[in-house]
Order: C-alpha cells, then structure tokens, then sequence
C-alpha cells in the first residue's frame, strides 16, 4: 500500500510575512444575502466522479540563477464527496481511485472546507507550523475561507475571499496564501522552502477547474525573495467510467474513523495555539502514514473503529506542540 500511496504523490521555513494588501472592497450585506445561495450551489458542485489533469508549469525565474524546471501534467480519477453541510459550512472529501495490477486502491486525497463569514482562518505561518489569522472584520461579509488539509487531515493551507464574475465567467478568487511545499517539490531539496499563492475555483460545462499562482519563494542572505512563478492548472472532468463504488465503500467503512481524527485536529488547534508537527518531505507529517494505514485496517476488520481513534488521538496529541 505504501508503494501505491507514493505512486499516487507522484500525480499529485524560516519566518513567513504577513499579507495583507486586499483585492477587493467590502461587500454590502444586501449584495452578500443575495449571492449567498449560488455560492453554495458553485462549492457543492465540485462534489461528483472526475478524470482530472494535473497541469504544472514553472514560467518566469525571478532569480536569475535558477533554471525553471520543465512543465510537467499527469493525472488520475478523482472523487469527491459532501461529507458536511451544515448551510455555511460545507466539507467536500477527496478521493483518488489508483489502478494497479488489475486492483483498485483508495487514495485518501485533500480535503477542502468552505466557511461563510469566517472570522478566523488556521494558516500556514511558517515550516511545520499552521497558526490562528484573523480575517479583517470589515472583509467577512459575503465572503468564504476555504482550508485545504492533507491526506491525513492535518492542514495545508487557508485563505479566504469571494465570488465574482468578470468575463461571463463566476469564480472564487483567494486572499494571498501561504502554502508549504507539495511533495512533488519537496521532495527535491529545492532553494524555494514555501509558496505565496492565489488560488481560483470555477465551475465548468464538464466540471471545475482549480487555478493556482504560485509565487515560489526562497531565502537568500537571510532575506525571504521570489525565485520563480509557477501555473498549476487542475482540471477536473465528469467521469463514471472507472472504479467508483470501491471510493464510496472506502469511505463507508472508515468515515467513523476519519470523522474522530478531523475532531482531534480540530481540539489540538484550539486548546494548542494552531497546529506544529514535523513534516517529512515524502509522508507529509511524520504520523501521516501510520493514519493512513490505521484506516485501511479498519477497512480490512483487522482494527475496531474504537481501537483505531484511540491509537490515532494519542499519535496526534504525542507528535503536536504549542505555538
């Protein structure tokens, strides 16, 4: 399994600045109520069965001692589930279905959570630590935080902003975002150790496309500097033709679990300051694989449900610190 987890992370800090320069102005509450339910309609529509394309490009060198690396696309099926919706809290759950030697094999992928007025976001704020940002009270109204976690449900990244229409075309444009290192990069040892990003959602006629910018940024003469911009076009196109009851019988055997472990998380950020574990360049955090592996064993009947919450809620409060 471990073999095919890292084929699938093949598809797939110093102190971090502040941003803070907006893009937009504050929404009037009566626009806001009046787009609040197609915000909801554009976020529960990324939920579905895909074929999706992972498109990577480094375009322009900032440091003019770096050499791009060459554009790079692969990808996979994907489904997506609503795991919540509470009306201004929606969870939608990644799943990647990998064939391999005529088996198909569950990939707990991303997760990503949509929140309405939020006035807080957890935030990456440096190398192995995500911390508690307010969102600016005047630029809360009418708009979303999306936080994506990683296959382990710790978190990656947060930001928040709002839902427009420029071009005939509507989409969810991000705040500027810190992010860590995909696997795909850190793997490498790069001179980059973060990514300062915008991130856009948008519905398509076959689906939903996720837009990054990537500003790819390294320190030098202890100085936090652009080395390169980076275009990373997801595309995520209807498709049923593969495997996709084995993603919805993987996620009814372990949601109990998984549901346990977001609960963990979430009472280590509170009660913790934010979220600090060490992260390792091919797992993520070093507890990722031992999580991911207790769900299939519960999956597979060789670990109660109970069982599996215990061991994880002692991995997570073992391996997590205080900001």
């Amino acid at each position: 399994m471990k073999t095919i987890r890292n084929f699938a992370a093949a598809l797939l800090l110093s102190a971090a600045l502040p941003v803070t320069a907006f893009a937009h102005s504050p929404i009037a509450a009566d626009a806001a109520a009046a787009n609040f339910e197609q915000d909801r309609a554009d976020i529960l529509a990324m939920a579905g069965n895909y074929r999706v394309r992972f498109d990577m490009q480094e375009s322009t060198r900032w440091d003019p001692t770096y050499q791009p690396l060459e554009p790079k696309k692969s990808g996979g099926n994907e489904v997506v589930r609503v795991i919540e919706d509470t009306g201004r809290k929606i969870v939608l759950q990644h799943l990647l279905v990998i064939e391999h030697e005529g088996k198909s094999h569950i990939i707990k992928h991303w997760r990503q959570d949509w929140e309405y007025e939020p006035a807080k976001i957890l935030a990456y704020s440096d190398r192995n630590s995500w911390a508690w940002e307010d969102v600016p009270e005047r630029m809360r109204t009418g708009r979303w935080s999306q936080t994506v976690y990683q296959v382990d449900d710790s978190p990656r990244y947060a930001g928040w902003g709002q839902f427009e229409t420029q071009g005939g075309v509507r989409r969810w444009r991000s705040s500027w975002t810190w992010r860590p290192l995909a696997r795909r990069d850190a793997v490498r040892n790069p001179v980059y150790d973060r990514y300062l990003s915008i991130n856009r959602h948008q519905s398509s006629p076959d689906g939903w496309i996720h837009w990054q910018d990537n500003t790819k940024m390294g320190t030098k003469d202890g100085k936090l500097i652009p080395i390169v911009q980076e275009y990373v076009l997801n595309t995520y196109a209807k498709n049923d033709e593969y495997d996709v009851k084995s993603a919805d019988d993987y996620w009814a055997a372990t949601k109990d679990y998984w549901a346990a472990v977001r609960a963990e998380w979430d009472r280590v950020a509170a009660t913790k300051g934010g979220i600090a574990i060490d992260e390792e360049a091919q797992t993520g955090t070093v507890i990722s694989g031992r999580l991911l592996e207790i769900a299939d064993e519960v999956q597979d009947k060789k670990l109660t449900t109970a069982k599996a919450i215990a061991e994880a809620k002692k991995l997570i409060e073992a391996n997590t610190r205080k900001l």
